[in-house]
Parts: C-alpha cells; sequence; structure tokens
C-alpha cells in the first residue's frame, strides 16, 4: 500500500475519484499474493498491480465500473492445470480481487 500513497494523495487533491483492488485470496500459482493492491482513478490511471498481463486490464476495466455505479465486486480469474500446461506453465490458480470505491 505505500507505493500507492503518494499516487492516492495526488489523486485526491485533484478530486478524482478512486477505485481500490485488492487480491483477497490466492490458489495455486499467482503473480501477486493476497493483500496486493492497486489503485485506478476515474482518468483511468492506475497504480500497483493485483496480478499482470490480462488481469491487471480486467481489473481496471470492473473498477471504472465500480466508480460509476458505487457497488463493490468480487472477481475471480484462474486457468487450471490443464491450460497452464498447455502454455508451458507448471501449474495454474486462481486469484480473488475485490474491487471497491475508496470513499473519502
Amino acid at each position: 500500500m505505500r507505493e500507492l500513497l503518494s499516487n492516492l494523495q495526488q489523486w485526491r487533491e485533484r478530486g478524482d475519484t478512486i477505485a481500490l483492488a485488492t487480491v483477497v485470496k490466492t490458489w495455486g500459482s499467482s503473480p501477486r499474493p493476497a493483500g496486493a493492491k492497486m489503485a485506478v482513478n476515474a482518468r483511468g490511471e492506475m497504480a500497483g498491480s493485483v496480478s499482470g498481463g490480462c488481469v491487471e486490464n480486467a481489473v481496471i476495466a470492473e473498477a471504472l465500473n465500480v466508480l460509476k455505479t458505487g457497488k463493490p465486486r468480487l472477481l475471480v480469474f484462474g486457468v487450471t492445470d490443464e491450460q497452464a500446461w498447455e502454455v508451458g506453465l507448471a501449474c495454474g490458480g486462481t486469484i480473488e480481487v475485490f474491487v471497491e470505491k475508496l470513499e473519502a
């Protein structure tokens, strides 16, 4: 969270609304541990990381939706062991990411 603080402060000073995405659960192989965070503002700027690659893009899209609706979301992303093996990974994994609007 410390790496996000300067961005969060800057965005708040500009009056941006902000969504916070947090990895709440992992199973198997995952690039980031539970507790990893990513912040997204209404301009689409992001700071931090919850995974990488296409998962980050999906989380950004959902964060922008959360900012529009005000409704938090629990997102689940996963790769089966079979899918992982097909692309050269040792095992699959699943992550759950909770996305919420960061209140003042």
